[in-house]
């Protein structure tokens, strides 16, 4: 730089800079500059004290160690939620810490403490992490420590939920209080569960509790536990019809005298409420949804089921498709009582909330789904059986009867019905009349083409459009991938590939005359073949899964019997044609042939097997 030029030069805090000869400025930059490494070496301490979660000084308060620290006054948009309203001492109880409509939170302090406003601070229980985004914390209280009695987090990342177990101490009833923290100026606290009740079953030391069972919404959707060993009273079809409405399958069954009734009533109350009562056999839950249709999916549900510790709870759940329901709060819910007797589970409870979560509907009908399945970990797991579904819309807050059933949807009959008819009549027929039947029409031609050609390309494309079809109804039912048919929709993607390869192979075919034609018609046959035998395989399994409930599994068994026909005409007709070739006979008076008549009874036998086949998919 110019000598003559100002300065604008930065020169760095530890260098000599013989052009500043000012003592006093020399000495204000060194100050500056060790001001600046001062900052420097600390904020890293600042931020790391912020995200390691080690907030043990702040069990008592639960308010961060932030500047400013003024909690948010606005309803949380987050919420604590348990595996049990429950508990005695040693049980194990999960809670989850769950942002709402996607709202994350980079950190929190989650402790047990007596229910009550005026509870002292004291931590109760201790907990147990299960992922490692969290930490255990020694809250110390007036002196005392209290080990692993709060959990925190441990680093600044973003968190839509976290998952730990608390285990319960000889105590009274008790609630979780947590402190989300959004951002650094940006956090709520308390943030309180619904009360967790002392189980009935031992001895409770005195302590402030809320004798009410109303569940607020800011709670999870699980429900206080009775005597498991005394169902709910009342629990039976006395009144359906005439005082409350009642779904049941069988149609009209009573609970309280037929084990393997699954029941469902409501009752309107004069507060503008309803009562529920659900009642059914299940390993682990019994639940009732409400659908605007007989799919799954966007319906509003409430499941009765096995919490951690086997007892009974209620939770409130909205399904979005296939997956587990996702929980919401239980809202206005009280007077809940439930049971499991011998594998029975019954649960009764008054309601004052909408059906419907999402106001999806413009008026009170929906299709009731009555699902049954096994549960693990306090969580229901996918039901094996199929759901009974009412045969129309219903209004629960009428007073009528219906009933469930368990028909298949219209989808998945059409989707059976498209692929046995285009597996075992026109691709079968289509065939044998390219194997057997070349000679039909004899010189006759159809634009261009063999008569047999022309026929055997008719029902081949019809073959291959049905299955696309079959293939794309089976999609459109599940909305996606069926996860629990076993392999009976690998081999149907198997089929559906290659049944699109083999005609794009037919449409490249060498002319008849090249000297290359022997390979393609040795491909296209064998691959025939395979194509065929793995069709009739996905058709049994398929078959299964839809009709196996069917009486005496009938249409399985024709199932078998249409292979076996088939298989019987195919090898008669090898032997006919076998005979022609050696010309063993000569058909002297011009009659029909044998295999043009063993071709006749094919037809006949498949189009009675169809129609069996047909009516029990109807049937189902």
């Amino acid at each position: 730089m110019d000598r003559a030029s100002p300065n604008f030069s930065f020169n760095p805090c530890w260098r000599k800079d013989t052009q500043l000869q000012d003592p006093h400025i020399s000495k204000m930059r060194r100050h500056t500059c060790f001001v600046l490494v001062f900052l420097i070496a600390t904020f890293p301490v600042y931020i790391s004290g912020y995200a390691s979660g080690n907030v043990g000084g702040s069990c008592d308060s639960m308010l961060p160690d932030h500047t400013p620290n003024t909690k948010q006054t606005t309803d949380a948009p987050y919420q604590i939620i348990t595996s049990s309203s429950s508990f005695k001492p040693r049980d194990t109880i999960q809670v989850t810490l769950r942002g709402t409509t996607g709202n994350n939170f980079r950190g929190f302090l989650l402790e047990a403490r007596a229910a009550g406003p005026s509870s002292p601070g004291t931590p109760l229980g201790t907990f147990q992490t299960t992922t490692s985004d969290t930490q255990l914390l020694n809250c110390v209280i007036s002196g005392e420590t209290y080990m692993a009695s709060a959990v925190s987090h441990n680093s600044g990342s973003q968190k839509l939920e976290i998952v730990v177990n608390w285990i319960a101490p000889d105590t009274g009833n008790i609630e979780f209080r947590a402190t989300f923290v959004q951002s650094f100026t940006t956090f709520w606290t308390p943030v309180m569960s619904q009360i967790i009740k002392r189980s009935a079953a031992a001895s409770v030391s005195p302590t402030t509790s809320n004798n009410s069972n109303t569940v607020t919404s800011g709670s999870s959707a699980m429900i206080s536990l009775l005597n498991p060993a005394t169902p709910p009273q009342g629990i039976s079809n006395d009144g359906c019809g005439s005082t409350k409405f009642c779904f049941s399958s069988p149609a009209q069954c009573d609970p309280a005298r037929v084990e393997n009734c699954f029941f469902m009533s409501s009752t309107p109350l004069d507060n503008r409420g309803l009562q529920f009562e659900m009642s059914g056999r299940s390993t682990g839950y019994i639940s009732i949804g409400f659908s605007d249709d007989r799919l799954m999916g966007n319906d509003d549900i409430y499941i009765c089921g096995m919490d951690t510790s086997g007892n009974i709870q209620v939770q409130r759940a909205y399904s979005t498709g296939r997956v587990r329901p996702r929980t919401v709060p239980l809202g206005e819910v009280n007077n809940i009582q439930v049971a499991d007797v011998n594998g029975i589970i019954q649960c009764s409870f008054n309601t004052r909330n909408n059906i419907s979560t999402t106001q999806r509907a413009a008026n009170e009908m929906y299709y009731l789904m009555f699902a049954y399945g096994p549960s693990a970990n306090g969580q229901i797991n996918q039901h094996i059986e199929i759901p009974f579904i009412s045969e129309e819309k219903v209004n629960v807050g009428i007073i009528q009867l219906a009933s469930g059933n368990r028909r298949k949807s219209t989808l998945i009959k059409t989707h059976a019905a498209l692929l046995l008819i285009a597996w075992m009549t026109t691709g079968s027929i289509g065939m044998i009349v390219a194997k057997f039947f070349k000679n039909i029409g004899g010189s006759k031609k159809i634009l261009g083409k063999n008569i047999w050609f022309q026929l055997h390309l008719l029902l081949m494309v019809l073959t291959v459009v049905a299955t696309v079809i079959g293939f794309v109804l089976a999609f459109v039912h599940v909305r996606g991938w069926s996860h629990n048919k076993g392999v009976h929709p690998v081999l149907g993607c198997i089929v559906m590939g290659l049944a699109l390869i083999q005609p794009t192979v037919a449409i490249c075919r060498p002319s008849p005359d090249n000297k290359r034609r022997f390979i393609f018609n040795w491909f296209h046959s064998l691959l025939a073949l395979v194509i065929k035998c793995l069709a009739v395989a996905t058709l049994f399994l398929g078959f299964i899964l839809l009709l196996n409930r069917t009486a005496n599994k009938w249409p399985v068994k024709v199932l078998g019997g249409f292979v076996g026909w088939e298989a019987l005409l195919f090898t008669l007709l090898f032997i006919c044609c076998y005979f022609k070739e050696k010309a063993v006979y000569v058909n002297l008076k011009k009659k029909v042939d044998p295999d043009f008549i063993l071709f006749i009874v094919y037809l006949c036998g498949n189009l009675a097997f169809v129609i069996a086949l047909l009516v029990g998919i109807a049937q189902t």
